[in-house]
């Protein structure tokens, strides 16, 4: 294991001279503009400091600006959660950098922490557009590009990020199937919820869009991390899915967030993809795989009436499945 892992295992607040070189860059997509950082493998130098840490989360060491590693390496793309940003999952930025990638990953607006609205993430091919712009953006730097080995691009994505990084893949939507899966299912969908609750008609969608085909013949290979979106999919639906693909589901059973369970047998989904690998990590639960919590994480949350995204089911060491996650997509990726 990487020693700026083990420390931050650790939590460890010391950012670590391996610790991987991290840089944010303001992008412009065809559509808006978007922020993104970048991890990278780094010779030693940059501003060492914990990344994202707050009184919820512990961070994750890099070093600011350091200058890069020489040699070519692959390029990893990274798309966040309904909701969330490329913050949270620096842990797993981080964690492949250290094993050898530069990553980017970018914050989608409308289905982002500060820029929000559910209505408006329903448009999820704009996040594809997000993690092209993003690929040519790092192919283009004067400072990345030579270093990129640009027959070696993969997409990671976690929940909402999951069908992202599927998308880029290949794998096209299907709106009425969804819109049926809500019908049906209703409240035990978290996401079929939240789009009641906030008055979110998929019937209202553009099919046409919806349904498109958003391949990137640039990526090879795609990970997805308690992928949603993936109910209510035919055989048809999959058949473009071009890359070689991981799916990765956090928890077992009960605990086990059924939104985003590709191996329902309602879903489906796995079942579909006889060439996929498929991976399940246990005990955990989805928000397992947001950083690691501070010690008073959990009650700052309770007491305003978050999501209960520090609470993992009992037996759950959050930064050994960090730790697991990280290793089999290394693994996978080939890093």
């Amino acid at each position: 294991m990487h020693h700026c892992l083990t420390a931050y295992l650790l939590m460890s607040t010391v950012a670590c001279a391996e610790a991987p070189g991290m840089t944010e860059r303001a992008l412009q997509t065809p559509n808006h503009a978007v922020e993104a950082a970048i991890w990278y493998p780094a010779d030693a130098g940059g501003v060492p400091l914990t990344f994202a840490k707050n009184p919820v989360f512990e961070g994750v060491a890099v070093r600011e600006d350091a200058p890069p590693a020489p040699g070519k390496h692959p390029l990893v793309l990274v798309s966040h959660g309904l909701g969330g940003n490329y913050r949270t999952l620096g842990w797993l930025s981080a964690g492949l950098a250290e094993a050898g990638a530069i990553v980017i990953a970018v914050n989608h607006p409308g289905s982002t922490t500060r820029d929000f609205d559910i209505d408006r993430g329903l448009d999820h091919w704009t996040r594809v557009a997000d993690l092209r712009s993003a690929t040519s953006m790092m192919l283009a730097d004067p400072v990345f590009g030579p270093l990129i080995d640009e027959g070696n691009i993969s997409a990671v994505g976690f929940s909402y990020g999951g069908w992202t990084a599927l998308s880029l893949g290949g794998v096209r939507g299907n709106l009425l199937g969804y819109a049926s899966h809500c019908a049906e299912v209703g409240a035990r969908s978290t996401h079929c919820r939240d789009l009641a609750k906030a008055g979110a008609d998929l019937a209202s969608r553009d099919a046409e869009m919806w349904n498109a085909d958003y391949r990137d013949a640039r990526v090879g290979r795609v990970v997805a991390l308690d992928a949603a979106l993936t109910w209510g999919l035919t055989a048809q639906d999959i058949a473009g899915l071009g890359a070689s693909t991981l799916l990765i589901g956090l928890g077992h059973g009960t605990d086990r967030l059924f939104a985003t369970d590709t191996t329902a047998a309602g879903s489906g989904f796995a079942a579909r993809l006889p060439r996929a690998e498929v991976t399940e990590i246990a005990p955990a639960s989805h928000f397992s795989a947001l950083l690691t919590c501070t010690a008073i994480g959990a009650t700052i949350l309770a007491e305003e009436g978050d999501d209960p995204v520090c609470t993992d089911p009992v037996g759950t060491d959050r930064g050994a499945v960090h730790a697991r996650i990280i290793e089999r997509i290394a693994a996978f990726l080939r890093l």
